[in-house]
């Protein structure tokens, strides 16, 4: 019998060494969102043009979502806990960087070195999961709290963002990365296991180059033309980035230990959960950016108030994350998500129909809804990215699960954030809202449509 199908029940270690792994995961998350708040001080002190402005903003996102496939192969070559302590390592010290940093030009660079940093550490964590988690019921459990640390750190990064500002200064915020990545230094040669790809086989550097050469010129022709840019440039980066892209899939069809491993994609259910992923992250990542902003300068609140304000929704993402694996039990998984998909795209309506001058509280209604369905997706989706995986490619197979995650944050921030601030300037934060609220429904019910079939899960 194969390994995959050995029942082996977790025991404490096991659980002690998820909870060593989630907090890296929600910190790593929390990266993401965790400057919404402290824009507007970043902005007074270092005086960012409006394009570094975005770069701050969007540089850890991408370069993480530049490099996981990368990292998580690596991790299956050279052992999935040696490369997160060193991910840990990297992470530690590049947060002091951009805690720092004297100018926006070297945030940008901490910033773009804390992305390379988190991309050798997120797929380890969920690869070590799915090796010290045999038995389905307990690694859908497992993986159910590890989404609720993911999504979690997402919703609460403008949160602590806001705490933080109350008292301490914009680089605060970066510190938090100190007691967390200390902790993983200390706790992971003792609780986490190693896991490795036993097969023979080196990291390919064609591979590598030609991966980077298809995510970062297309992610930069969004990023240009979203923000206005003129067409030609933004439009030869992205022919660039999928021209490369063709041949980088090519040479994976022909080596026998590939960066990627296509047969993963001839599974439905594998495809359509990392689209779901990447689809629902965009809409959730544009919405959360502009109704961060909103809080702050069209209801006037305070960092601390407007963060407070954001708390029910994380609350609402963990209970239906941790929620998702029993209630996948009863429902099928595919109705499981479209109906939760459903959910969201009610709180996207929330907020595309709420009038400014009825305050805040039906802005953080519409959050809630979008929440509540989001955590069944992030937990339910992954699950099926990793349960497709063999176990030796399984760094690999995360990797897909988290370049869906992250490219989706990123993306949704220079595309639906841009579209948003765009309406802003010319009609105020109201129809921004509106329009930004808008496209994620309708993004959202095409998602539920398409996880509504039998086969996606």
């Amino acid at each position: 019998m194969s390994d995959r199908h050995l029942h082996v029940s977790a025991g404490p270690r096991e659980w002690l060494g998820l909870a060593v792994l989630v907090l890296p995961t929600a910190l790593l998350s929390m990266d993401a969102t965790v400057l919404y708040l402290a824009l507007p001080s970043l902005a007074a002190e270092l005086d960012p043009s409006p394009s570094q402005l975005l770069w701050i903003s969007d540089a850890y996102g991408f370069l993480v979502a530049g490099f996981l496939v990368t990292m998580g192969t690596l991790g299956d070559r050279i052992g999935r806990r040696r490369l997160l302590l060193i991910g840990a390592a990297a992470f530690l010290v590049t947060s002091g960087l951009a805690a720092y940093a004297p100018s926006a030009e070297l945030l940008i660079v901490a910033r773009a070195l804390l992305g390379i940093a988190g991309a050798t550490l997120m797929p380890s964590t969920l690869a070590l999961i799915g090796g010290m988690f045999r038995d389905p019921r307990q690694r859908g459990a497992a993986i159910g709290l590890w989404s609720a640390g993911l999504s979690g750190g997402v919703a609460l990064g403008p949160v602590a963002g806001g705490l933080l500002l109350e008292w301490f200064w914009w680089g605060s915020v970066f510190l938090l990365a100190v007691p967390v990545m200390t902790l993983l230094l200390i706790t992971g040669p003792i609780l986490l296991p190693e896991h490795r790809d036993t097969e023979d086989g080196k990291l390919d550097p064609a591979s590598v180059a030609l991966s980077l050469a298809t995510v970062l010129p297309i992610v930069y022709g969004i990023k240009h033309l979203a923000e206005g840019g003129s067409l030609l440039p933004g439009a030869t980066a992205l022919l660039l980035g999928a021209s490369t892209g063709v041949v980088f899939l090519r040479r994976q069809r022909r080596l026998s230990v590939p960066l990627i491993d296509l047969r993963l994609f001839a599974e439905r259910p594998f495809r359509n959960a990392l689209l779901v992923l990447l689809g629902a992250l965009a809409c959730v990542a544009g919405v959360y950016l502009f109704a961060a902003l909103y809080l702050q300068q069209q209801a006037g609140l305070s960092p601390i108030r407007a963060g407070s304000w954001l708390v029910p929704s994380a609350v609402a993402m963990v209970l239906t994350s941790v929620a998702a694996p029993a209630l996948a039990r009863r429902i099928p998984v595919h109705r499981l998500l479209a109906w939760s998909l459903v959910v969201s795209a009610t709180g996207f309506f929330v907020l595309a129909w709420t009038p400014a001058e009825q305050g805040v509280a039906p802005l953080v209604t519409g959050l809630v809804l979008i929440y509540l369905g989001l955590g069944p997706v992030m937990a339910l989706s992954t699950d099926t990215v990793v349960s497709a995986a063999p176990p030796g490619r399984a760094g690999a197979a995360s990797a897909l699960s988290e370049t869906s995650v992250e490219f989706g944050l990123a993306l949704g921030v220079a595309v639906l954030g841009s579209i948003g601030t765009y309406v802003q300037r010319g009609h105020g934060f109201t129809p921004g809202l509106v329009v930004v609220a808008a496209i994620g429904v309708a993004v959202l019910l095409g998602l539920a449509a398409l996880a509504g079939r039998r086969s996606t899960a």
